[in-house]
């Protein structure tokens, strides 16, 4: 999701909410404390360098219970985070605190935003050896043909 769709389904909501992969929510009083631009220089196993930035919320929950995070609040931070630090349009990731800093993606459902999990990838498969994904193959029988007759190699 990125940071403009944020934008826009906030300016149509009157609470935030924010669930978790397994369906938990976040608690009511969590606060923002980021909003920011990180960006990733690296360089892959294949050697390929690589640049990636995105738009970072961290989401952190305190003993303030009476706590609650107005969409237009939300909205008056990134609008600052934008004009400061110059943030694009960018996807956004989500920090959160379980048992170490959890890294998501970002998806709204119609109610809640939802925390999508994340996962690590090589990124030069081809580099590695490590074996591509075959395509689909679809296979069309003739008309008035059988795929799988006694004739036939396909089965």
């Amino acid at each position: 999701m990125k940071l403009s769709e944020v934008k826009n389904v906030l300016n149509g909501l009157e609470t935030i909410s924010f669930q978790l992969p397994s369906g938990e929510l976040v608690p009511s009083h969590f606060h923002v404390t980021e909003v920011g631009k990180v960006s990733k220089h690296f360089i892959d196993c294949g050697g390929t360098v690589r640049k990636e930035e995105v738009v970072n919320f961290q989401l952190w929950n305190a003993d303030d219970y009476d706590h609650r995070l107005h969409p237009e609040k939300l909205v008056n931070i990134i609008e600052l985070s934008e004009k400061i630090l110059g943030i694009e349009d960018l996807e956004i990731e989500v920090e959160y605190q379980a048992s170490t800093i959890g890294k998501y993606g970002l998806e709204f459902n119609g109610s809640s935003f939802l925390l999508t999990t994340k996962q690590t990838d090589c990124l030069a498969k081809d580099q590695c050896g490590i074996p591509g994904v075959a395509p689909a193959v679809e296979v069309v029988a003739e008309t008035g043909s059988s795929c799988c007759g006694p004739n036939s190699t396909c089965c």
